[in-house]
């Protein structure tokens, strides 16, 4: 398994509000997301999360590590199932 891979987590196929719950439970606000990954801008996570766009595979991956760091994976499989 690479890094910012979970166990029965399609990183592609997490869903809009899932990936905004996800943020809130790792106790991120946009803006230090922003701040922690280089290249991912505020508005990148903003259409992520609101549906309008989605982000390469390699951003998706750097986004859900950071977020993984901060949870644990029944947190995580509780989100991204019924999220």
């Amino acid at each position: 398994m690479g890094a910012g891979e979970e166990p029965g987590v399609e990183i592609d196929e997490i869903s809009p509000m899932a990936w905004r719950l996800l943020r809130t439970a790792a106790g991120y606000e946009q803006r230090e997301v922003e701040r922690k990954i280089d290249g991912l801008l505020q508005a990148h996570i903003s259409m992520l999360e609101g549906g309008s766009r989605g982000l390469s595979h390699s951003r998706r991956t750097a986004l859900f590590s950071l977020y993984a760091e901060q949870l644990r994976s029944p947190q995580i499989h509780a989100i991204v199932a019924h999220f």
